[in-house]
Parts: C-alpha cells; sequence; structure tokens
C-alpha cells in the first residue's frame, strides 16, 4: 500500500466487490484490471504474484486494479467455479476502467482462467491493450483460445516444474493457436525466489 492506493467497493450481481486501485506519477497509460488465484486454496488480491503484476503495471504508467472475486474478504457472494468469477471481472472493468482509457487485463492460475474468458467477452467491444497469463489453469479449466488478434499483446509466462498446472497442458493449449510461452526454467507454480525474473518479463512485455 501506498499514498497513491485507493480502496474500492464497486458492485456485482452477487453484491459488493472489494478491490483496490494503485496509480503511477503522471497520466496513466490506461487501466489494468488483475485476478487472483483460487478463493478456495487462499487466492485473494493480496497473493504475492498478483501483487508483482501491479507493481510492475504501475511502474509501466499504468493504474492497476485488483479485487476479490465473490466470497473473499470483503467481497459478497459464494464461489462459482469461474462463471460468477467471470462476472465479477468484468464488473470491475466496467467500474473502474473507463471506456475512454486503454485497457490491460491480467491474471495467475485461477484468475488467468477467468482473464482468459474475460477476453473472449470483452473484445469485440472492447480491445485488449496489453494481456498477462502467469500459470495459466489450462489443466483444471477450460481456458479458451485467445482472439488471434490479441496475440501479440500477449505474454503467457509458465514454471518448468509447475506441479499444480503442468507445463505440457499449458503447451497443449498453446499449441493449436501458434502462441509462445515463456517458460522459466525451475520456476514452479507460485515462481517462490524468482518473482524479481517474473517482473523483469512482465515490464519488458509492457515496454514493447
Amino acid at each position: 500500500m501506498n499514498a497513491s492506493t485507493q480502496r474500492l467497493t464497486l458492485t456485482g450481481a452477487a453484491g459488493a466487490i472489494e478491490a483496490v486501485i494503485d496509480h503511477p506519477e503522471g497520466t496513466p497509460r490506461g487501466v489494468a484490471v488483475i485476478a487472483h488465484p483460487h478463493p478456495l486454496f487462499g487466492g485473494t488480491m493480496d497473493n504475492k504474484v498478483v501483487q508483482t503484476i501491479a507493481r510492475t503495471f504501475v511502474q509501466s504508467g499504468w493504474s492497476a486494479v485488483r479485487f476479490n472475486f465473490r466470497g473473499v474478504g470483503g467481497s459478497a457472494g459464494v464461489h462459482d467455479e469461474g462463471r460468477g468469477e467471470l462476472d465479477d471481472m468484468l464488473a470491475v472493468v466496467a467500474q473502474a476502467a473507463p471506456a475512454d482509457q486503454p485497457l490491460a487485463l491480467a491474471g495467475f492460475s485461477f484468475g488467468a482462467f477467468v482473464t482468459s474468458h474475460a477476453v473472449a467477452s470483452l473484445w469485440a467491444t472492447r480491445p485488449v491493450e496489453k494481456l498477462v497469463l502467469v500459470g495459466t489453469a489450462t489443466s483444471r479449466w477450460t481456458v479458451p483460445p485467445l482472439p488471434p488478434e490479441v496475440h501479440e499483446r500477449t505474454l503467457t509466462v509458465h514454471g518448468e516444474l509447475d506441479d499444480t498446472v503442468p507445463l505440457a497442458s499449458v503447451m497443449d493449449w498453446a499449441r493449436p493457436q501458434i502462441l509462445p510461452v515463456t517458460v522459466v526454467p525451475a520456476g514452479g507454480h507460485f515462481f517462490h525466489g524468482q518473482l524479481p525474473l517474473l517482473k523483469n518479463l512482465v515490464l519488458r512485455h509492457l515496454r514493447s
């Protein structure tokens, strides 16, 4: 938390959505909305990977919005296996990311799965300027293919030794799309000891 952090209470289909937004110095390049890992396994908007991604967006000049899915922290409702969580994310985009500003989306693990569906839902009316998917949970849920037009705006990062979501499952998802995957050697699902490397990968992507 810092002086440029705002706490927000947004409104979703299940009730209140707890969120925070961190602002960069100067005029933001746009707004990034970042989704956290699985709520039933301790995932919250304060997850270290989520915070790392948010800080990197802010460092790159974006406002970064983190939020708790339904049933987590101060957010109302109960876990809905991705369906309601997609509604939550779309509600956050609608209320915290003005339509006249560039939009970026990011997610970690279960959050990356939800983010992929958000891209599919929004693309026709709200193109995504930058997309970051980390530890995408392809082995546990159905992750849709990304619109071809968003491929060059996408960074997909996965740990070589991820024992929660095997790298092979991400490659099986990416291969038919010819979507590049950046593999972190010896990286696990939570990138313990490798968060600075993850930050640098995201930073390079946002500056490209």
